[in-house]
């Protein structure tokens, strides 16, 4: 067993960060993420939000790892809960791979939390817990998977600064287009008050 840990602090507020979080895939920076399926959403009685999704990826793996696990599937599925508090500000998103199981569990906790000394920054902490089970050389793929984790990570983060980014840009095109639909109203009435 591996245990990869992490921590980020994004230049953005918490609802600014879990908005982008919500809304991360499809992104370029994780192009094996190829599909994202919403199993269950809800707000329970306390206004938590909590979401259930089905990520489906795409990896090339190594034919090296294709031989020791014996397969040449690269589909492969997790499953991911998040909860959202509105009120405390915290994001909590577990996830966990529901393919290879037998072989391999990849158990990962995201937590997002405004930053406790600058409200207008959000820290972001990991953590994943990889077991390669029933194969030789487990604590080197475990490793090597860690190190992917770690890749993964910071692409990851560079993706939701890429949300972030998109959702402004259309904040702002929204805001110029208001802004445009008033001034032609407003020097239409002007025309026919004339």
């Amino acid at each position: 067993m591996k245990i990869w840990t992490s921590e980020h602090v994004f230049d953005h507020p918490w609802e600014t960060v879990t908005t982008a979080a919500m809304q991360k895939y499809p992104n370029p920076m994780n192009p094996s993420v190829v599909g994202v399926d919403v199993l269950d959403r809800h707000v329970d009685p306390s206004g938590k939000l909590h979401s259930h999704r089905l990520l489906s990826t795409e990896w090339g793996i190594p034919s090296i790892v294709k031989s020791l696990i014996g397969t040449c599937r690269t589909k492969t599925y997790v499953q991911e809960h998040s909860v959202v508090d509105p009120v405390k500000k915290t994001m909590e998103l577990k996830s966990s791979n529901i393919s290879f199981t037998n072989l391999v569990s990849v158990d990962e906790r995201l937590v997002y939390k405004p930053h406790p000394h600058e409200p207008d920054k959000t820290v972001l902490t990991q953590e994943a817990i990889i077991s390669v089970k029933g194969v030789s050389l487990s604590s080197y793929l475990e490793g090597l998977m860690a190190n992917t984790i770690s890749s993964n990570a910071n692409k990851g983060r560079e993706a939701l600064e890429w949300v972030i980014n998109r959702l402004n840009a259309e904040i702002e095109e929204f805001t110029a287009s208001a802004r445009g639909t008033m001034r032609n109203s407003m020097a239409a009435a002007a025309f026919v008050e004339k």
